[in-house]
């Protein structure tokens, strides 16, 4: 996992909607039940099979499993707007954020830190990033704020080695999905993090080549 610092990183359509389950049970208590269709990533087109899924679920699994090593990470099931298995990944320091702030603390770095490694080690897995704030405030500062909060991680993984090009979809999404009925929320300013599967890798899916 990536050497750390504390301020810079110097070193279908249904068929593949439960894929995996099966392998991903071995993970018990690391990786939570998929949690249903997140719409993470772009639709692929066309059906995915079921051989192709449940080679992609496997594959998942062990990114899941990869994820789950790094310290206060929190890695659950989700499924991508393919219906193929993807993974999330929140942490115990939350990358939370003061109110009003966009800037990740020394927790939250070192966390990412860490993280970094695991993007670098599977590059065929595309990423997004969503930021999110609290109720306090209108629309008007909430959605560029939650923007700023999901580029901050997005530039911090990017300096510590993660191409731009496995980043896809950086996006603020305000004051939805609350974690907590509450105006003003700590656990509302927050960041996710969601690994699924890229048109290469569903494609060395369908050719069996992807282990």
């Amino acid at each position: 996992m990536c050497l750390l610092a504390l301020s810079s990183c110097a070193t279908k359509q249904g068929t593949g909607a439960l894929i995996g389950t099966g392998a991903g049970a071995v993970l018990g208590g690391i990786i939570g039940k998929i949690a249903g269709n997140t719409a993470v990533g772009a639709a692929i087109g066309g059906a995915v099979g079921a051989g192709t899924g449940a080679i992609i679920g496997r594959h998942m699994d062990k990114v899941a499993a990869e994820a789950a090593q790094v310290q206060n990470a929190k890695v659950e099931e989700v499924t991508d707007a393919n219906g193929l298995k993807a993974v999330k990944v929140t942490f115990d320091s939350g990358i939370l954020f003061a109110l009003n702030q966009a800037t990740l603390n020394s927790s939250s770095k070192k966390d990412l830190a860490k993280f970094s490694t695991v993007l670098k080690n599977n590059s065929d897995c595309h990423v997004d990033i969503y930021g999110y704030t609290d109720r306090s405030g209108g629309d008007a500062i909430n959605v560029p704020l939650s923007q700023k909060r999901a580029q901050s991680v997005a530039d911090y993984l990017s300096s510590c080695g993660v191409s731009g090009s496995q980043l896809q979809n950086v996006a603020g999404k305000g004051s939805q999905d609350e974690i907590e009925d509450k105006s003003v929320s700590q656990a509302n300013r927050r960041v996710e993090v969601y690994l699924y599967a890229s048109p290469e890798m569903v494609e060395a899916a369908n050719a069996g080549t992807l282990k």
